[in-house]
């Protein structure tokens, strides 16, 4: 089984919590990451996947527009996604910079997809997804490799 962890990142902090995360994944038996940017995602990447981890920089209090452009691209494939997992992650500049407005903009299109939706464990921060400010510390990494863990195992139960 695999999870698609999709991210745009301008300057490199949100691919290095989306690494962190597909560590966790990796953790799981049966379970690969596959790591895309929003520019190098298919449809069919989409449809091969068991679950999808999104994640972006804040933007205005919101997911980038490039993240939101493959969303709309590929909804002609949403009813084809009902019941797998999706979650979602962020980083931004600020400690008060949107980060769970972000977050809750990516689970929307998520919902709307007809996924079924995880938030990172209570063994990290119990709340909306994985997130942080800059680049991710040696805890937030810790966090990340926890969610990816999370869903992967939830992945493994709704779809195994």
């Amino acid at each position: 089984m695999q999870i698609l962890i999709l991210y745009f990142s301008k300057g490199g902090n949100t691919r290095k919590l989306a690494e962190a995360i597909a560590k966790g994944v990796e953790e799981v038996d049966g379970m690969t990451a596959v790591l895309k940017k929003t520019n190098k995602v298919t449809k069919d990447d989409f449809l091969t996947a068991d679950g999808i981890i999104a994640g972006s920089p804040v933007y205005f209090g919101g997911m980038a527009a490039e993240l939101k452009k493959v969303f709309d691209e590929f909804v002609g494939v949403r009813k084809r996604m009902e019941g797998k997992v999706g979650a979602a992650f962020t980083t931004s500049g600020d400690p008060t910079g949107g980060k769970e407005t972000t977050m809750m903009s990516i689970i929307q299109a998520l919902l709307i997809y007809g996924m079924v939706i995880a938030g990172d464990p209570m063994s990290a921060t119990g709340h909306y997804g994985v997130a942080c400010v800059g680049a991710p510390d040696s805890k937030t990494e810790e966090n990340g490799r926890r969610f990816g863990q999370r869903v992967a195992v939830l992945t493994q139960k709704l779809r195994g």
